[in-house]
């Protein structure tokens, strides 16, 4: 069992619990210990958080008091950050951030040198060091630090090279939502340098303003962006880069699934897929009967892009992904990067020769409707009998022709009520109904 780390790395209200300074400079420590490979060098990248800065300075400490080197990214997306680690042949990659998340929180990610997210043997061998006292080396033997300068330029020289050198995007207007967060020195040169018309949106940071009415979480300001600028699509990222939600020329959202389908779509035509797709428990119904009518396969997961790693892994397949926007192009990187997958769903539209707009004709995607119920403490309340017998009832008025899924958030204290199916005023109904016996045994 994990005493520090959730499902994508450690994260929570900046001050509080284990997001404090005093905390991620011993983080930093054991991390160096576990990590650090004798002497090795590790790679800090983050966000746009005002918190940044002092979670950096605290992570820097604790690395050097393990006997670390230290290259410093600055803002650097998290798909960026394990790019450079594989490229710099770095011993590890740390990103702070908190992903979607609003400023006020904050949390660190990790990636092996290879890029990978940490296995679960490596995340408690650093919990292992955290109960340790920490000892600080030899000054002789004190980690150093450096600042790489061109960080931004190479990972967008690698988005780029992503997609055939012969393709580019001239004649296409887009808008490129930032999210005020970690894309807004790299995306929108990448599609300006692939020759794109780019209007930016989020792109102005401030520490307190990442994910504030804009990016992929809150896609309102592009969708209307889209419209007012006449724009052929709109591109939304969220704080940290790794997520990616489209809308087309009419302002309509498009999600994680479609998105994902059109690249599957592409690597079909061209004989490059290969596998099984990896979808999640939240992935829609429509998007699985949409794979089966093209021949290819489909598998679910529980939540989170690890599961969805491990299940590609294992089937040797190269794409999978989440209705967020948490896209994975195994064939092109490690982790979900949703520059990449932009990059790709473009070259996919060119290869298909079809719009964004076209989309819905070829994945329907059934009505789901997702209610959050916020946890006061730790509590499982989806083992209690009255939650069970209520899902059972759902189920059972749902006739096959539907789903419902009640979860715990990896990275919120929430329980997450899903309920899908063709007809949205029963889910509506369900979903409000299911969300209210959970509420009320919160209470009880």
């Amino acid at each position: 069992m994990r005493q520090y780390f959730g499902t994508d790395g450690i994260r929570g209200r900046v001050g509080s619990g284990n997001i404090t300074p005093d905390f991620v400079l011993k983080l930093g420590w054991a991390a160096g210990r576990v990590l650090g490979n004798g002497r090795g060098k590790i790679l800090i990248g983050k966000d746009t958080r005002i918190s940044g800065y002092m979670f950096e300075s605290a992570l820097e400490a604790g690395l050097v008091a393990a006997g670390v080197d230290i290259r410093l990214l600055g803002p650097m997306t998290t798909p960026g950050v394990a790019y450079l680690t594989r490229t710099f042949r770095a011993s590890a990659g740390i990103v702070i951030t908190a992903s979607h998340n609003p400023f006020d929180d904050n949390g660190i990610k990790f990636f092996s040198a290879n890029g990978d997210k940490l296995p679960d043997e490596v995340e408690l061998a650093i919990e292992a060091e955290l109960d340790q006292p920490l000892r600080t080396v030899e000054s002789s033997a004190l980690g150093k630090v450096k600042r790489i300068d061109d960080a931004n330029g190479r990972y967008i020289e690698f988005c780029k090279s992503t997609i055939p050198a012969s393709m580019n995007f001239r004649g296409l207007k887009l808008v490129v939502d930032c999210a005020n967060g970690a894309t807004y020195n790299t995306a929108p040169f990448v599609f300006e340098e692939l020759g794109a018309n780019v209007v930016r949106l989020g792109n102005e940071p401030d520490g307190f303003n990442i994910n504030h009415g804009v990016g992929s979480t809150q896609p309102g300001a592009l969708r209307e962006a889209v419209v007012r600028e006449g724009a052929d699509l709109g591109i939304a990222f969220d704080g940290d880069g790794d997520r990616v939600l489209m809308v087309d020329s009419r302002g309509h959202l498009i999600d994680g699934d479609q998105l994902l389908y059109l690249i599957a779509k592409s690597r079909l035509l061209t004989g490059a897929m290969r596998g099984e797709v990896v979808g999640t428990l939240m992935s829609n119904l429509g998007f699985e009967h949409a794979l089966k009518r093209l021949g290819i396969g489909f598998a679910r997961t529980k939540v989170g892009d690890r599961y969805i790693m491990e299940r590609l892994k294992a089937s040797d397949g190269i794409l999978g992904g989440e209705p967020s926007g948490h896209i994975i192009c195994r064939d092109r990187t490690t982790t979900g990067d949703g520059i990449v997958s932009a990059l790709q769903v473009l070259a996919a539209l060119d290869r298909l020769g079809t719009r964004l707009d076209d989309i819905g004709t070829e994945v329907e995607l059934y009505p789901q409707v997702l209610v959050n119920v916020r946890l006061d403490q730790p509590r499982d309340v989806l083992s209690l009998p009255e939650v069970q017998d209520a899902v059972a009832s759902a189920e059972s008025e749902l006739a096959g022709r539907g789903r419902v899924l009640l979860r715990p958030s990896g990275t919120e204290p929430l329980v997450r009520v899903m309920v899908e199916g063709s007809d949205r005023p029963q889910v509506e109904r369900l979903a409000e109904h299911l969300a209210g016996v959970v509420r009320a045994q919160l209470t009880a």
